[in-house]
């Protein structure tokens, strides 16, 4: 296959690549050391921010690699609190007209006190994620030495070597999505050299533990009638006895040790929770194939994911220091291959937290190690569910999509409640939190739980996975359909201004500032994206004509994005915007990334959004610099979003006298405390810096940074269903390569200039 070239230069062997022929198709491998794909240390980990994980979209685990006594703590995907529940609030919408007019009448506290007693939630407060449980295993062995973990993201497989008393000891741990199950092997360089005391337990006080032959058995409950659990270890040991020993097993004199950990609940769906936790474990544990025949398995399925993007920025001496230590020195040395780790770091999370069948992921993707939780770890739309999926159609992992688009199909069926209880509307809607029971009402407090759009920039992501994959099949039986929901719940809801006859939102807020107002300009963005995203979907489907036109002739009846006395984007339709305010969310620029109500194309607001993101300052949470990644990206200026990303990638502490979000040892972005949310926008981020086709064109290395001035990247995905391939020098693309399974005309912006091409059939 010949690559679309800048020069006449044929692929060969060079010092940093090589050139494979399989099948009479070129294959291109970048040749990076085996450490730039693997997070590792020198010691075990002391506090559960330093342990490394696995997952595979149902069970999470947290790798401790501890000696004489390793943790495992793992999770089990729907293990939370509460029950079955209907969190709308009957009959609500009859105090919708008193809370517009009291903030008509700039009476905003008497609006949210009525709003608290009136129109929230039942209960007030969503449900939390929990922990499982907590493998446990003791050795005897004392200090030990040449001590080392790691993570290795290109096999998700977590190891840990030392030695002790002249034997050198090694445990590996996967999690298989294959065999639904967390998988342990421990041996030793010398024969009867493995001793341990294996055990189990759960932070739920309603639990309990038995050893059952050579099976340890967890017993829990979260709550009463709620949620269920089971997990069960099997051992199975080559040589040397294992025996129980109370309520676990002791494992004398053997050559090598497989566990295979299981975990399942009684949840079935949100309002279905008679499923049998001990009969699930059961079946699981008949999946019982050879530790060699499960890691195969294993690595296969998660390379054929893991493997469609390779990126190389550079690499320096700093690669080959511990992980921790390359954090520290990041924004002072020069450790680009940092960047290309935290980027694939990204996907493998996004891979380990959110495959089909399971739950999206959540704040914490899947990996969460206490009884209250930050923000009791659920889903919280006004930016971190979101942002946990942006990097999935570009990074080329749309299937993880899936899980989120599940959830949406539930939230339709709750929201739908919710809309006609609290509004009177049609369609559904979601506010800025969910939960496993897929709350849809406002939460917590009216002057931040009540913002209308949740439901509307989730079902952006729809539109987003047709754009990438032109499946017109799901966009007509999936996609399409909620997206409709949503738009009708926007038509019904939108309320004339009575001062400037545009139609407007509200009551709702900008997140998470400002109190509950009528007319937050997010609210605008998003909802002329939905409405544009069906009139388009309608008219690709051929279907629903009459409320495409309904939607078209609202569109230019929305509050218009406008200018305040600052030169900024007006955050509400007062121009009460604080130049000052450098609070984390910027939930006016939504409009800039990830949507494209604004763009380059109209360079008048273009610019005044960049001032916003100006006054915003650099500093921020950990998610917020995701964000602020990708703004910097979108505003073609690749020099500030690395900065950004320096802030992010260092450790959690103070940027410039202010608290900030950062990296916790094993990468995990703090807000602080963790969120995950902040490990995909910066992995989005990064890939936004490197291509962009949101405005009917690929754009490549759009916002390539000074500091990034040789590389290349081969898999990403652009909107059109096409993957692109691209290397560069001294800051200019030197060869890309753009194929597509219906090969057609695209135009690219390349070093400055538009051209139309053609892109290859890809195999």
């Amino acid at each position: 296959m010949a690559w679309i070239k800048e020069t006449a230069a044929i692929l060969v062997t060079q010092t940093n690549m090589k050139t494979l022929l399989v099948f009479g198709c070129l294959v291109v491998h970048a040749s990076t050391s085996a450490s730039d794909l693997k997070l590792w240390y020198d010691k075990p980990a002391t506090v559960w921010e330093e342990a490394l994980p696995v997952g595979n979209g149902h069970m999470g685990a947290m790798i401790f690699g501890g000696a004489p006594v390793e943790r495992i703590q793992f999770n089990e995907h729907t293990v939370w609190t509460g029950q079955p529940h209907c969190y709308a609030h009957l009959g609500a919408v009859k105090f919708l007209p008193e809370i517009r007019r009291l903030l008509f009448d700039g009476k905003q506290k008497e609006a949210e006190q009525l709003a608290l007693k009136e129109f929230m939630s039942e209960p007030l407060r969503q449900k939390a994620y929990q922990p499982c449980g907590d493998l446990w295993i003791e050795f005897p062995h004392q200090n030990p030495a040449d001590y080392k973990r790691w993570l290795d993201l290109d096999t998700a497989l977590a190891v840990t070597e030392y030695k002790s008393g002249g034997v050198s000891y090694r445990r590996e741990v996967f999690a298989s999505h294959t065999d639904r199950a967390v998988m342990v092997r421990l041996t030793a360089d010398k024969s009867g050299k493995l001793d341990c005391l294996m055990r189990l337990s759960s932070p739920h006080p309603d639990s309990k533990v038995t050893a059952d032959g050579q099976t340890l058995i967890l017993h829990g409950q979260v709550e009463p009638d709620g949620i269920r659990f089971e997990s069960r270890a099997l051992l199975t040991a080559d040589g040397g006895t294992v025996k129980p020993e109370g309520d676990a097993l002791r494992v004398a004199g053997a050559n090598t040790l497989v566990i295979r950990l299981v975990a399942a609940t009684n949840f079935k769906n949100y309002h279905d929770i008679s499923a049998d936790p001990a009969a699930r474990c059961a079946a699981l544990l008949k999946k019982n194939k050879s530790w060699e025949k499960t890691l195969q398995a294993h690595v296969a399925d998660h390379q054929a994911l893991f493997r469609r993007v390779s990126l190389d920025l550079g690499r320096t001496p700093a690669a080959d220091k511990p992980t921790d230590q390359r954090i520290k020195e990041f924004t002072t040395g020069n450790d680009p291959s940092l960047a290309t780790l935290v980027f694939q770091y990204g996907r493998y999370l996004l891979i380990a937290s959110s495959r089909p069948g399971g739950q999206p992921a959540n704040l914490q993707g899947i990996w969460n190690d206490k009884l209250k939780p930050p923000w009791d770890s659920k889903y919280t739309c006004n930016i971190n569910t979101e942002m946990n999926y942006w990097p999935a159609e570009v990074t080329n992992l749309s299937e993880c999509h899936e899980p989120l688009f599940a959830a949406l199909t539930e939230l339709a069926e709750t929201g739908r409640v919710v809309a006609k209880e609290h509004y009177g509307a049609r369609g559904w809607v979601v506010h800025h939190n969910f939960d496993l029971w897929r709350g849809a009402a406002p939460i917590n407090a009216a002057n931040h739980g009540i913002w209308v759009t949740g439901s509307g920039w989730m079902a952006t992501h729809l539109w987003e996975h047709y754009l990438f994959t032109q499946d017109k099949e799901f966009l007509a039986k999936r996609g399409y359909p909620l997206m409709k929901g949503a738009a009708q719940f926007y038509a019904d809801f939108l309320y004339e201004d009575p001062l400037t006859g545009w139609l407007i939102s509200g009551p709702s807020n900008s997140p998470e500032q400002g109190g509950l107002v009528m007319g937050p300009t997010m609210d605008h963005q998003i909802i002329r994206s939905v409405f544009r995203q069906c009139i388009a979907a309608s008219r690709i489907l051929n279907t629903d004509k009459e409320f495409a036109d309904k939607l078209t002739a609202m569109l230019p009846r929305i509050a218009p994005n406008q200018i305040g006395q600052h030169g900024q984007l007006q955050e509400w339709l007062e121009d009460k915007d604080d130049p000052k305010n450098q609070h984390r969310h910027l939930s006016h620029l939504w409009g800039i990334y990830p949507g494209d109500d604004i763009t380059s194309h109209d360079r008048k607001f273009f610019e005044v959004a960049k001032q916003s993101l100006i006054y915003r300052g650099d500093a921020a949470t950990g998610w917020s610099m995701g964000w602020k990644v990708n703004l910097w990206a979108r505003f073609l200026d690749g020099d500030h979003a690395l900065l950004i990303l320096r802030n992010l990638l260092q450790p959690v502490g103070k940027v410039k006298g202010r608290w900030s979000g950062g990296l916790y040892p094993n990468l995990f972005d703090a807000c602080p405390p963790f969120q995950i949310d902040g490990n995909f926008g910066a992995c989005a981020g990064i890939a936004e810096m490197l291509i962009q086709s949101h405005l009917d064109e690929i754009h490549l290395l759009p916002a390539l940074p000074k500091d990034w001035p040789t590389g290349k990247v081969t898999g990403l995905r652009a909107c059109g269903n096409f993957t692109v391939d691209i290397e560069w020098k001294n800051g200019k693309v030197t060869r890309y390569r753009i194929t597509s399974p219906h090969p057609r005309e695209i135009k690219v912006r390349v070093n400055g200039e538009v051209k139309t091409v053609m892109a290859e059939k890809s195999v």
